[in-house]
């Protein structure tokens, strides 16, 4: 950990005063994962120029209490940073989600599974486990160098600044006097059975959502966002008759399980939360039309969250860190919206072509992670517009001609040898009519090698000529044997015909 001046001056100077963090050595036997990294003396000192500017710009950096908790804050920074590179590549989730049920069906007393498989998946599940610890420790460190960095900005000593924040909780608590009298007075409508179909309480500072929400049983729309939310009560699954729920903007570290019980729920924004990943119950949520968990720390997406939301028409999880995109996502049939970008995708799905309804698609700023598509990606045929921006593709497949009815391409940024850029720059017209000629001629080298196979010598041979016999029979008693495997079933008037001639 060893950032420039001129991008983290702050940091570079609190550095240049610890001992160096030097990064442990994955090689080594004796490393212990649970110790900090060891520290040695650091040679740096920075320039007295400089470090008097820095100060003179940010005097908050004279005040002892800001030093002592930003050097406490850099050293857990550094060890989480440390662990989580000896633990190497988190594993695929839904490895994770697989190696979880075979150990949960082994402790259940399935005598099945080989034991050393057993063994594999605990192992799986217990590098997830360190995962989530270290980014946890990760995370709780990056927030208080966080507000170290805002004391200094400020020039304010850290004392001096929790004080701040006290005193502006202590005004919020005032303020929110008058949102829990309007809180209050919805519940109370509710309790008097009157018709409360829609609450919006936007932008209140509302820092508590109560359970007897959970009450309204009429209630189809519910907006509580930009508020200061941490948590959603459970009782939010009592209300059957929900159609949407905004939650975006606010603090929310997790949504509830309850939250699989909407089964009417048919717009969910939870965008620009603190979300680290989405309970699976949320797949159970079938009339699902829109989904929003844009602005998230999202690493992954439920396993079968495309298997369960076969309504889903729009999914945005952009602004993430998706590694990848579940294999059960292709079975989103009626998806028409997919927009990805700015996350850490390395791919797509192999079976991504069978999104047969999607028209908008952004995978653009996945950098140097996204750098092929699947040949798959040709079958997309009613996509008009696509996003490929800021990524490392350096060849369109060659199925990407088949595209007709895509209107809008953007490909700025990536190290395109197919098509050459000479196409791309010309548009989207050109690179369809490029990419169109050169799937027809693959398709047409492809014809030419089976008619030359099939007229060369080798193949007027009698072992050959039987071979070709065989595969011909094969393939018609086959077809007879899936006629006859039907025969049980109900016939039209035509297959009861064509028995009568057999």
């Amino acid at each position: 950990m060893d950032p420039a001046p001129q991008s983290h001056p702050i940091l570079s100077y609190v550095i240049s005063r610890l001992p160096t963090l030097t990064r442990p050595r994955p090689a080594s036997d004796d490393f212990d994962i649970e110790q900090p990294p060891v520290h040695t003396p650091s040679p740096r000192t920075p320039s007295s120029a400089g470090e008097y500017e820095l100060v003179e710009r940010m005097p908050g950096l004279r005040h002892p209490s800001v030093l002592r908790a930003m050097t406490r804050a850099v050293t857990d920074v550094s060890a989480a940073r440390s662990a989580l590179q000896v633990l190497g590549p988190r594993p695929d989730h839904e490895l994770v989600d697989s190696s979880r049920a075979i150990v949960a069906a082994a402790e259940a007393g399935d005598s099945r599974i080989p034991e050393e498989d057993i063994e594999a998946c605990r192992a799986v599940v217990r590098l997830e486990e360190m995962h989530d610890a270290y980014e946890a420790l990760l995370q709780e460190a990056e927030g208080r160098l966080e507000k170290v960095y805002r004391s200094a900005m400020e020039g304010k000593d850290l004392e001096e600044s929790d004080r701040k924040d006290e005193s502006a909780a202590a005004s919020a608590e005032s303020g929110d006097a008058a949102v829990q009298d309007e809180v209050i007075a919805v519940l109370k409508q509710a309790e008097e059975g009157k018709a409360v179909e829609s609450v919006r309480l936007v932008d209140r500072q509302l820092r508590h959502l109560p359970e007897a929400f959970g009450r309204i049983l009429g209630l189809r729309v519910l907006d509580v966002s930009r508020n200061q939310l941490e948590v959603i009560p459970d009782a939010i699954g009592k209300l059957d008759y929900l159609e949407e729920l905004y939650l975006a903007s606010n603090a929310l570290i997790y949504l509830p399980d309850s939250i699989g019980l909407l089964s009417n729920l048919k717009i969910l924004n939870v965008a620009n939360n603190k979300l680290r990943s989405l309970t699976d119950t949320i797949s159970k949520c079938r009339s699902l039309i829109e989904l929003d968990v844009s602005y998230n720390g999202l690493t992954y997406l439920p396993t079968n969250i495309g298997y369960e939301l076969v309504n889903l028409r729009k999914l945005r999880v952009y602004m993430n860190k998706l590694r990848s995109l579940p294999s059960s996502i292709c079975e989103m049939r009626s998806l028409c919206l997919l927009d990805a970008h700015f996350n850490e995708l390395c791919g797509l799905p192999s079976a991504i072509g069978k999104l047969s309804s999607l028209e908008i698609l952004n995978l653009s700023s996945n950098f140097s992670d996204m750098k092929e598509l699947p040949a798959s990606f040709g079958d997309l045929l009613n996509l008009r517009e696509l996003n490929l921006s800021n990524n490392q593709i350096y060849a369109l497949p060659d199925s990407f001609g088949r595209l007709d009815k895509l209107e809008k391409l953007n490909l700025e940024q990536n190290p395109l040898a197919m098509p050459p850029m000479d196409i791309v720059d010309k548009g989207v017209g050109t690179v369809k009519e490029y990419m169109s000629l050169r799937w027809l001629d693959i398709l047409l080298e492809e014809e030419q090698k089976s008619v030359a196979a099939a007229e060369s010598p080798q193949a007027k041979t009698p072992t050959a000529w039987l071979a070709r016999s065989v595969s011909w029979v094969s393939d018609v008693s086959g077809s007879l044997a899936g006629y006859l495997y039907l025969s049980g079933e109900s016939k039209t008037e035509k297959e009861a015909y064509l028995d009568q001639q057999y």
